[in-house]
């Protein structure tokens, strides 16, 4: 009769504990792999005028402008840090980047520009352009939103990761 009891009990005690905590939304999003992405953002002013660029380019060839989302820049963060450590421009994880955004942020498909050394938003928005593969991320029509990550290093070089999707 003891153990009757006793299995309902501890069946209770569990859903109570499983089903009543609830994820807080601090701005710190752990994905599947226990990575943390930071999406409480503060956009340097190169950021939002590398973003505001992309859009003006965009609409000038008639295509949809994007909006900025949090998870995509805090995602491009990470990888910008990864260079700036390295000291290497690449496009290194690109496919665990893009696994973090399909599953959190909705993502169909991603595309990626880095670059390096650029001081001025439309300097890097210039090298990107006269790319023909970067062009073609950013003149993606299928694209809908993005975000960007600038960071310096020790020399003050820059280093540029900028991520758009389709959601």
């Amino acid at each position: 009769m003891k153990s009757f009891t006793l299995k309902p009990l501890v069946l209770i005690l569990f859903m109570f504990v499983f089903f009543s905590c609830s994820k807080e939304d601090d701005g710190i999003y752990f994905n599947e792999t226990n990575e943390v992405v930071n999406t409480n953002v503060n956009y340097s002013n190169i950021e939002i005028e590398i973003l505001d660029l992309v859009n003006d380019y965009r609409q000038s060839m008639g295509l949809n402008t994007l909006e900025t989302l949090n998870i995509i820049s805090g995602v491009a963060d990470g990888h910008t840090n990864y260079m700036v450590e390295t000291g290497q421009v690449s496009h290194d994880n690109f496919s665990q980047r893009a696994e973090i955004l399909i599953n959190n942020a909705g993502a169909k498909t991603v595309g990626e520009n880095v670059a390096y050394g650029f001081n001025t938003a439309q300097g890097v928005l210039n090298g990107w352009l006269n790319s023909e593969e970067h062009k073609k991320i950013i003149e993606n029509p299928s694209y809908t939103h993005f975000g960007i990550s600038t960071e310096s290093n020790n020399e003050g070089r820059k280093y540029f990761t900028q991520i758009f999707i389709k959601k």
